[in-house]
């Protein structure tokens, strides 16, 4: 015989301490979501449609507090290499640099990549210091020969490309 109700049958259930199962927290759900994807979109999944690279940071960076920072960095033939969270933030921004940016995409022997971060506001529009973040992250990886494909602001269920505005 079962404890829960019917209206209880949608809810997802962990495991506590004691081994009982109980209605399992946003940030679990969120933790078990992160893990979700980086099982379905492993080294090498190409990323083939703003879709398929909009679902997946969606999934990586929504429910955050305070602003992450991250890039996708991928081949020539845009299969990821690695997602790497690269800069933590505050409720209302990141600082971000450059030369990190770089060195991790030479480290990486990026060919392209695909920033993104989270506004956890809800707002996913582009403020103006993200289109300046964007030119400059872009400029710094033209030196060394690494394509930036576009710029993802997440923002719970909503999100914003900067190259479908035509900003990168």
């Amino acid at each position: 015989m079962s404890n829960f109700t019917s209206s209880d049958e949608s809810i997802l259930l962990v495991r506590d301490d004691a081994g009982r199962y109980v209605p399992a927290t946003p940030e679990q759900i969120l933790v078990a979501a992160r893990r979700a994807i980086d099982l379905k979109m492993k080294r090498g999944a190409a990323f083939t449609s703003p879709e398929i690279v909009k679902n997946y940071l969606q999934a990586k960076l929504a429910g955050f507090e305070h602003e992450m920072f991250a890039a996708l960095f991928l081949d020539n033939r845009h299969r990821m290499i690695e997602y790497v969270e690269l800069f933590r933030g505050t409720i209302d921004a990141a600082s971000v640099y450059p030369r990190e940016v770089v060195k991790e995409a030479l480290r990486l022997n990026a060919a392209a990549v695909i920033f993104s971060h989270n506004h956890p506001s809800g707002h996913p529009e582009p403020s103006e210091a993200d289109k300046v973040l964007t030119r400059r992250l872009k400029q710094a990886l033209e030196l060394v020969d690494v394509r930036t494909l576009d710029h993802v602001i997440v923002a719970g269920h909503a999100s914003a490309s900067l190259a479908e505005h035509g900003l990168v």
